[in-house]
């Protein structure tokens, strides 16, 4: 009887511990998502429940409010939502992503088809030899034909899981896909808001910069003839033609911020940039009072990109299965039936069945590491997704922190401005009142009509960044999560779920 060296004995030991250990323990992690911090509140300090009253107008933040599905409806502007209605139907960018999304489903549906089962394929072969023959021995040549017509099935039991959990490691990446595009609608939306909005606010700048380069340039022409007649120095008509000109140095790099963000929400829309909306009316714009404030154990469950690394994870733990499964032994079975022959009436008559049973058994032995190898990956693969998890998470609480305290601090310096506007026009007012009555000269007119535009300037720059800020918080709120039989479930990801059996949903044990 041969005989093992005792060198040998440590390595064949190991192998058969780690066998059976892996055997003992569970095939992968079960995917559940690592338990987060839920802050108190978002910020670094508690947000208040409304914002400083602004243009009359106080925002609300309403704390454990469900998220708004249509929220840029609550501008109640008829040409914004027929905007965004128009770039959620003719996105290319959209439409590429949703059939993305439906080319992954197929994949999923073909291999759940393929490996949960059997496969059936028809053949026939009509053939015509020539055998070979050996000289001196037997006739020259021998000719004859062969027929064959068989059913061939092949099935794999999936004895330990591995391509139930393949199938849910790719339906878990479906789901990813699926949550991406949620994500992608939505940040479809935001984005045509926030260009429409900032369209319109560089459309009233302009209108205001070009009234102050009028004023500018009546100023230098009357100073230029005040220093003619002696009346002022070659300083004030040199100053007085120096602010023109910066003014008027402004103005192209504002009508290009404009024209370059009406090519964008053009392109937005599904258009060409030669087609781009007409500008809205920024008073016309009403500014949602209330803001919901997804408490963080629901922002979880309600933003599209937290959902996606959840999913994300979920097929990583999966991943870790697989690779421990293909360790164990795999079975597999085959059978045939058809009818053949040298002819075709033996091939079509009873003498002319064939058939065959068959069954193959393989357990890996050694394959230099490879298997263990592959798995310590999946499993460091499973700790990265944890951690971007994690990193998901904490990128969304922050986005939310922001967009928060932007919006308490929009309302604050529009306040200001806005207060900074009144009173310069109050000025401006008084100013022309008294020029019209010889008091003052047209200078001094000008000169407060400058400081009122340029504070009305302040304003509809604050004002434009109050909207903007508010669809970015309604953006950070996510998804209202919807609720579905047996438990909470979003409505994104389950086709994908559905297309693979329960038991492969989670590690196998």
């Amino acid at each position: 009887m041969a005989t093992i060296p005792l060198s040998r004995y440590p390595r064949i030991v190991t192998l058969v511990s780690a066998t059976f250990a892996l055997a003992a323990c569970s095939f992968g992690p079960n995917g559940k998502p690592p338990a987060m911090p839920q802050p108190a509140h978002y910020g670094a300090a508690a947000q208040p429940t409304q914002t400083v009253a602004a243009q009359g107008i106080t925002q609300q933040f309403v704390v454990g409010a469900k998220p708004v599905p249509e929220w840029w409806k609550q501008y109640q502007s008829d040409a914004l939502n027929a905007l965004v209605d128009e770039g959620l139907r003719n996105s290319p960018t959209l439409a590429a992503t949703d059939k993305s999304l439906a080319a992954a489903r197929e994949q999923l549906r073909a291999q759940v088809g393929s490996s949960m089962l059997p496969t059936i394929d028809a053949g026939g072969q009509a053939t015509r030899n020539r055998a070979l023959t050996i000289p001196g021995f037997g006739p020259s040549t021998m000719l004859y034909d062969v027929f064959i017509g068989q059913l061939e099935a092949h099935y794999t039991i999936d004895l330990f899981g591995a391509s139930r959990l393949a199938d849910a490691a790719l339906a878990s990446r479906v789901n990813v896909q699926a949550y991406q595009l949620d994500a992608a609608r939505r940040a479809l939306a935001a984005n045509i808001v926030t260009a429409a909005i900032t369209s319109a606010a560089l459309r009233a700048q302009i209108d205001t910069t070009e009234r102050l380069v009028t004023l500018a340039n009546d100023q230098a022409r009357d100073t230029q003839r005040r220093y003619v007649l002696g009346a002022v120095s070659h300083a004030d008509q040199l100053s007085a033609q120096q602010s023109a000109a910066s003014l008027s140095a402004s103005l192209p790099g504002l009508r290009q911020q404009w024209l370059t963000t009406r090519h964008a929400l053009a392109v937005l829309l599904g258009r060409t940039p030669d087609a781009a909306p007409d500008d809205l009316a920024l008073a016309q714009l009403q500014l949602p009072q209330q803001v919901p404030v997804v408490v963080p154990s629901e922002l979880l469950r309600a933003r599209p990109d937290i959902q996606a690394a959840d999913a994300a994870l979920k097929a990583a733990a999966a991943d870790v299965g697989v690779a421990t499964a293909q360790m164990f032994p795999s079975l597999s079975l085959s059978a045939s039936m058809g009818q053949g022959g040298f002819s075709w009436p033996v091939a079509l008559s009873g003498a002319g069945a064939i058939w065959s049973l068959g069954a193959s058994l393989s357990q890996p032995l050694f394959h230099g590491g490879a298997l263990f190898a592959q798995r310590r990956a999946a499993v460091d693969t499973y700790d990265a997704t944890v951690s971007q998890y994690k990193q998901t998470v904490l990128a969304a609480f922050q986005n939310v922190a922001d967009s928060l305290a932007a919006l308490e601090h929009d309302a604050q310096a529009l306040d200001s401005a806005n207060v900074a506007a009144r009173s310069a026009q109050g000025i401006f007012e008084e100013t022309s009142g008294r020029y019209r009555l010889g008091a003052v000269p047209i200078a001094s007119t000008r000169s407060s009509e400058q400081q009122f535009r340029n504070a009305q300037l302040d304003e509809i720059r604050y004002t434009s960044a109050r909207l903007t800020d508010t669809a970015a918080l309604f953006q950070a709120m996510g998804n209202p999560p919807v609720e579905a039989a047996g438990g909470v479930a979003n409505s994104a990801n389950a086709p994908a779920a559905a297309l693979v059996p329960a038991s492969s949903v989670t590690a196998v044990n």
